[in-house]
């Protein structure tokens, strides 16, 4: 294994206040705030940090706007990061700091790196599901809960202008898997040591949809939860604290299976609440979803223009010729 996951999400922000705000009522829990940032930790040890847009620390990229300005990715060993380390520095600066977390830029623009990280154990009990004819809870009702609480940084999202070419770079200069193809849309990848469906997304800059305009743009980044209840206890949290509501609400996506909900974020783009997604490993089959509408939700609460007409039910699956183009 190498890459195991996102270890630091580093976000250039317009308002370090507001966007610090933001995270805190969302249920990150802030471990050090002052006028220059924020750093928040997971229960999984990924951090997340809060910088304002012009702070020198922060990387020069292609990235237009606020978001998420560099991906730290995980990894598990030393003799795995000097490995891609000595792999990217053939044609790319990659720059080290005293601890040996490694610097670089992507062929898309995107600043990431790489650094050492020793997961910590997370201990989820969702409550048994009951169904007519089939009783998995007799006697004891759901948990109730106050607040959500973020577990881990299950992937993020950027829209770019050459997507392929951003999926091959993940491919063959990080060992990251393809999950699944939306056609035109965008490509799903894992990281070879994670058994997310997938750990990032890249989606086509060009597509015609809102948001879209052919540059280089964070999209938004998805944080895990135990299950629907405690999505939709914190959705109602941050309605409470005064915050956008979700343009689309509650939905379950058809192309991991995850439940997904949108939240407008002070810090750029949009910060999701995920729960029940799929797990996957080197044996799973990517998929070509040719109706990429039809990958995209089983079924959204507020039904946007784009969903008025049920798609057409088009997949299928790709040879390992195809994941090699």
């Amino acid at each position: 294994m190498a890459i195991i996951g996102i270890e630091t999400l580093t976000y250039g922000v317009e308002s370090v206040k507001l966007s610090t705000q933001f995270f805190e009522d969302f249920g990150l829990k802030c471990h050090k705030k002052n006028d220059g940032g924020s750093d928040f930790k997971l229960p999984e040890g990924s951090k997340v940090l809060i910088r304002d847009n012009q702070d020198p620390s922060l990387l020069k990229s292609e990235l237009v706007g606020y978001g998420v300005r560099e991906v730290i990715w995980g990894v598990d060993t030393e003799e795995a990061l000097e490995d891609l380390v000595t792999g990217l520095s053939v044609d790319r600066d990659v720059m080290r700091d005293d601890d040996g977390t490694a610097h670089f830029l992507t062929d898309f623009g995107i600043a990431m790196g790489l650094r050492i990280f020793v997961k910590k154990p997370v201990v989820c009990a969702p409550d048994p599901l009951n169904a007519p004819g089939s009783v998995g809870r007799l006697n004891q009702h759901r948990k109730w809960r106050q607040r959500a609480y973020p577990k881990t940084i299950a992937h993020v999202v950027f829209a770019i202008p050459e997507y392929e070419k951003g999926f091959i770079f993940m491919r063959d200069r990080l060992n990251f898997r393809l999950s699944d193809t939306q056609r035109g849309f965008g490509k799903y990848m894992r990281a070879d040591g994670s058994n997310s469906h997938h750990n990032i997304f890249l989606v086509n800059a060009n597509i015609d949809l809102p948001g879209m305009d052919g540059k280089v743009r964070f999209h938004h980044a998805n944080f895990g939860l135990e299950d629907i209840d405690e999505v939709m206890i914190g959705a109602n949290h941050m309605t409470r604290k005064g915050w956008p509501d979700s343009h689309l609400g509650l939905g379950r996506h058809r192309i991991d299976s995850a439940l997904f909900y949108y939240l407008p974020c002070p810090a750029g783009g949009e910060a999701e609440y995920g729960a029940d997604a799929d797990y996957i490993d080197d044996s799973w089959v990517p998929r070509d979803w040719i109706e990429p509408l039809f990958g995209y939700a089983q079924f959204v609460h507020n039904l946007p223009p784009f969903l008025a007409e049920p798609p057409k039910w088009e997949l299928s699956y790709l040879t390992e010729d195809d994941t090699d183009k």
